[in-house]
């Protein structure tokens, strides 16, 4: 296979190319002939975000494709001179709805040897009225982002295309420098325990999991990329066993279910680790029940469950 990286012009045209459908097999297939070789499959579809997008005017031809430069660009930087001008246009504001696609090709045995590719599917459509005359911001800032301003139904502006968003090379990303980065480090210690536990036996970590990447810039204004491991079932994830009242059988037996449920063994641990609202109880209770007469738990697990025990951490 060429450098993954070589091939991100590529990539960007072959999206470009492939017409939006119901679901995501022909893109699939593009990104798969594209790569040559490797298992490339489609794992999941995050949707309900949007950007802004541009300005249309009342037929909806486009007057410009980026709302904030734009309005710097006819303002000068003063708002009142803005609403003057274009009070009486008939202008919208547009944003474009947006899906991202994520399809994963693993690459080596352990769990972060994997290529993650994501493809965002975008839309724009009718946000707002560009001006409303009885609404008069008091910044540029206010106009372009107002709060309680109305907004239309979302009526398309333009049909759904694909836009190429990132291909990365995970365990690339891990290399990184990382001394006071708890990020990775966290992360390093995820990807470590799938692959000492009963889950790296059982499935692909990039069959079940995908990391939402955030770009940002340090306080001393480097880049850096932020990385929040999601499982594929966010959308339909069941809750986590209730360890504040379940313990013996009754906690092997919902643990043990909610692993089925989900598809692999020990997903209860993985889920708790990137929980927002982390339940660490049900550890807690876990490990009660391994220091009495129950064993439930295989020693792999256990043992990856007691080291965090010792350093908790959580992605």
């Amino acid at each position: 296979m060429m450098p993954l990286l070589e091939k991100h012009e590529h990539m960007s045209d072959l999206c470009h190319r492939v017409k939006v459908m119901d679901d995501s097999s022909r893109l699939e297939e593009a990104l798969q002939s594209a790569l040559e070789d490797g298992d490339l499959k489609w794992v999941m579809t995050r949707g309900g975000w949007h950007r802004w997008g541009g300005v249309v005017d009342g037929e909806y031809a486009p007057i410009a494709s980026n709302l904030r430069q734009w309005a710097e660009d006819v303002s000068g930087g003063d708002v009142d001179e803005l609403i003057y001008s274009y009070r009486d246009r008939g202008y919208f504001v547009t944003h474009l709805a947006g899906k991202s696609h994520y399809f994963t090709l693993p690459t080596g045995d352990r769990p972060e040897q994997f290529v993650q590719i994501e493809v965002e599917e975008l839309q724009e459509v009718i946000a707002r009225p560009l001006i409303d005359h009885d609404w008069f911001p008091e910044s540029l800032e206010e106009f372009l982002d107002p709060l309680d301003y109305p907004q239309l139904e979302p009526e398309p502006v333009t049909p759904p295309y694909y836009r190429f968003r990132r291909m990365i090379e995970m365990d690339k990303l891990l290399d990184a420098p990382a001394e006071c980065d708890r990020n990775l480090n966290n992360l390093r210690r995820f990807f470590n325990d799938w692959q000492h536990s009963s889950a790296g036996d059982a499935d692909q970590f990039c069959r079940q999991w995908v990391l939402l990447l955030r770009d940002y810039q340090d306080s001393y204004g480097e880049l850096r990329i932020d990385a929040k491991p999601m499982t594929v079932l966010h959308g339909s994830l069941p809750e986590l066993p209730d360890g504040e009242h379940l313990s013996g059988a009754s906690l092997a037996n919902a643990i043990h279910g909610y692993d089925r449920l989900v598809g692999y063994p020990f997903a209860w641990f993985f889920h708790m680790l990137s929980s927002k609202s982390s339940n660490y109880a049900v550890a807690e209770a876990v490990l009660r029940d391994q220091m009495g007469a129950y064993d439930y738990l295989p020693a792999r697990d256990l043992k990856v469950l007691r080291s965090w025990e010792e350093r908790p951490y959580s992605v």
